[in-house]
């Protein structure tokens, strides 16, 4: 029974992942003064999405109807190599967490060939907006692996955030704080999130993801929000998989519980700053993604003694 907890671990993030964008929003509207919408309404969203039919413009090709279900795929890949707290990760070798990132990496990849497949100078221009910080995000993201991998003496995300366990704070604890906050950094730029991109905005200047999104629609745009959704999960399950307190060693539904409380309060963490923070400018976002790469630059210096 214990070999598959694993593959219970993927089951509940499948299941979970989307209800975090309603913990996001629940928490906007809750420092707005609003009511704010149904903490499912992503299912809702995306079982209405399912039921309608995709249309698709004369100037688009086969990229674009590929890429949702492709980009898909590339997440469900990636998940089933992330760890879930005291229990493993369904696959792991040494060197998967380079993998995992090309998996991310492949899933933005389909996405910048369907908004260029389409033709529109607009949804190019999110596309390379998207292009450019990505060469810092997954710079960063690189990075802060690099500095955990140097923590735990392991080159497998198994390795880091199960195998080393709590054994991993052991090493030095401030600077594995300072980690933690640049893995947060690079969640909200791979999630499109405030201060990088606002998720919720419609004006043509500031837009990043949205703007690639805007031609999908019915099962596509299902599977890109599923996407987005799981992303999420996998990018919040590394800061929360060095925060969990291993030394508990909970049964499975306690584990379950506890890792799925950690990823909560990451999104609801970030609902509080996307309702306390400003969007920034487009020009300093390189600015501050290259603070947080210097940040985890220091981080990998000392924990590589």
């Amino acid at each position: 029974m214990n070999n598959l907890y694993p593959l219970f671990n993927v089951i509940i993030a499948l299941a979970a992942a989307p209800l975090m964008f309603g913990v996001i929003n629940r928490i906007k509207a809750f420092f707005s003064g609003r009511k704010g919408p149904p903490l499912l309404q992503l299912y809702f969203d995306i079982g209405k999405l399912l039921c309608k039919g995709a249309v698709y413009s004369r100037t688009t090709g086969v990229f674009f109807r590929l890429a949702p279900s492709a980009g898909l795929i590339a997440v469900l890949t990636a998940l089933l190599f992330i760890p879930c707290g005291a229990y493993p990760a369904v696959l792991f070798f040494p060197g998967d967490m380079v993998l995992v990132v090309y998996l991310l990496g492949a899933q933005r990849f389909c996405m910048l060939l369907a908004a260029l497949d389409t033709g529109s100078s607009f949804e190019g221009m999110g596309a390379g907006r998207d292009a450019h910080f990505s060469v810092f995000s997954e710079a960063v993201l690189f990075l802060c692996l690099a500095a955990m991998s140097a923590a735990s003496g392991s080159v497998s995300l198994n390795g880091m955030l199960f195998t080393a366990g709590g054994r991993i704070w052991q090493v030095s604890p401030p600077v594995l704080i300072v980690v933690v906050f640049v893995l947060y950094i690079v969640l909200l730029a791979e999630n499109y999130r405030v201060p990088f991109d606002d998720p919720n905005t419609h004006l043509e200047l500031t837009m990043i993801h949205e703007v690639m999104a805007l031609d999908h629609g019915g099962p596509d745009l299902a599977m890109l929000e599923y996407a987005a959704a799981l992303k999420f999960w996998i990018l919040a399950s590394l800061p929360a998989g060095l925060l969990f307190p291993h030394g508990m060693k909970p049964d499975f539904f306690g584990n379950a519980a506890l890792f799925l409380g950690l990823i909560a309060l990451t999104a609801a963490l970030t609902g509080a700053l996307e309702s306390c923070a400003a969007r920034l400018r487009l020009v300093k976002v390189p600015q501050m993604l290259t603070a947080a790469a210097a940040l985890s630059v220091v981080a990998l210096i000392f924990l590589a003694k």
